[in-house]
């Protein structure tokens, strides 16, 4: 890759890294888009690539060290925890900055639900006293969901993307890379492990 290709992604790597977590822009693709706008690139230049963005995105955290950021990736990671439980009826994954660690004041507990049909996971959802709203699906593809539903739960933010169980199979892909995604064995692993580090630090 040319040097200056190389630095041009990472400077729009860099700058939608900051808009995710000083904006609360969510939409990966948006950022790169204002990123490059800001720079005065054209949208048809080399744009980085999703990873490149979550890790300008941790480089981001480390050099503006977020003094809330720990407690707020646990209580997300905890959240998720708890209505996945909510979900057990279907099969369920925590998915996006709250799995990664990259996670911002503005960012959702993101979760991925594969069910027959997304109106039963809405019935469902209002069975249990909540009351999804609906969210606009962007594309369509073989791997787009058929719903997304957003609620909160105890206050913080939650984002189900509901997906027919044939793309679990296949698995969903972002990138050109698999989308990570962590079933709650997982995510209570990532919970133990972090309260662990935290004991040997007292």
């Amino acid at each position: 890759m040319p040097a200056r290709t190389s630095n041009l992604r990472r400077n729009i790597a860099t700058v939608a890294a900051r808009l995710i977590a000083e904006e609360g822009i969510a939409d990966f693709a948006l950022a790169k888009r204002k990123a490059a706008r800001q720079l005065g690139v054209g949208e048809n230049e080399a744009m980085p690539t999703n990873g490149e963005i979550e890790e300008a995105l941790r480089t981001h955290q480390i050099l503006f060290h977020d003094d809330d950021h720990d407690d707020r990736l646990r209580a997300m990671r905890e959240t998720a925890v708890d209505v996945m439980r909510l979900l057990s009826p279907f099969r369920t994954y925590l998915t996006g900055m709250a799995l990664d660690g990259t996670a911002s004041a503005f960012s959702e507990v993101e979760l991925e639900v594969y069910a027959d049909s997304a109106k039963d996971v809405e019935i469902y959802l209002l069975g249990e006293g909540l009351e999804p709203e609906h969210r606009e699906v962007r594309r369509n593809g073989p791997d787009s969901p058929e719903a997304i539903l957003v609620f909160d739960y105890d206050e913080v933010p939650v984002k189900l993307r509901v997906f027919d169980p044939v793309v679990e199979r296949s698995g969903r892909r972002s990138g050109g890379k698999p989308v990570e995604r962590a079933r709650i064995e997982a995510v209570q692993a990532l919970l133990a492990a972090a309260t662990t580090d935290d004991s040997d630090l007292e």
